[in-house]
């Protein structure tokens, strides 16, 4: 029996491959989520400015992100829990070296030997790490993208802090895929069938096409 079927367009699935355990080691050049443990008093100038990196620390200076949420939830230490807020962050790693012992030869010079995040893997070698979790260094905080609001006791302020996440990623991403335009470049064109503006990272487009006939 034939019938007339009218379609063009597109839909994507996610990959979701990026996303690993603690226990697996990142790969150079993909995007991780990942998360950050900061002072609630700090936490509207990080949405708005981004992070400022720390000028030292176990694997020398930058921003220490982890991918177990667990371990960002001590930070800051020393601070009541009620005055820490959790960021679930986009991490694009670039080129990742692996730390895994005590006085490894590029522990705080991974950075000037080409590398742009350091990962200490779980149960590492590395006796300053009592708790044994993942941790990541990433050198450029430009690679680093707040994405939500993971923790925070106040849940007033989560919300408050959650919409002004939201706002700034809708200010600063793509019009049309609405996300951030620090992950790729937006390549717009025109789609081939209704001329209307698609970008790549879409997650569907559908358009009126010309009518084509098939037997079904």
């Amino acid at each position: 029996m034939e019938r007339e079927v009218s379609f063009c367009g597109w839909k994507a699935v996610k990959d979701r491959s990026r996303s690993l355990s603690e226990n697996q080691e990142p790969k150079s050049g993909r995007v991780y989520t990942m998360f950050h443990g900061a002072h609630l008093t700090n936490a509207v100038a990080i949405i708005n400015n981004g992070f400022v990196p720390s000028t030292k620390g176990m694997l020398g200076p930058g921003v220490y992100v982890s991918r177990n949420i667990d371990k960002a939830k001590c930070y800051p230490l020393n601070t009541d829990k009620k005055d820490r807020v959790v960021f679930k962050l986009r991490v694009r790693v670039g080129k990742v070296k692996k730390i895994d012992c005590d006085n490894h030869p590029l522990q705080t010079s991974w950075h000037s030997n080409g590398y742009d995040c350091a990962w200490v893997p779980p149960n590492s070698k590395i006796s300053t790490i009592k708790s044994g979790r993942e941790e990541d260094c990433v050198w450029d905080p430009s690679r680093i993208t707040v994405i939500d609001v993971a923790c925070c006791v106040d849940d007033d302020k989560r919300r408050e802090l959650r919409r002004l996440v939201r706002s700034k990623l809708k200010n600063e991403g793509c019009d049309l895929c609405h996300k951030g335009n620090a992950d790729e470049d937006h390549d717009v064109q025109l789609c081939w069938e209704c001329k209307k503006q698609i970008c790549p990272f879409q997650g569907k487009h559908v358009c009126k096409s010309r009518k084509i006939k098939g037997r079904i």
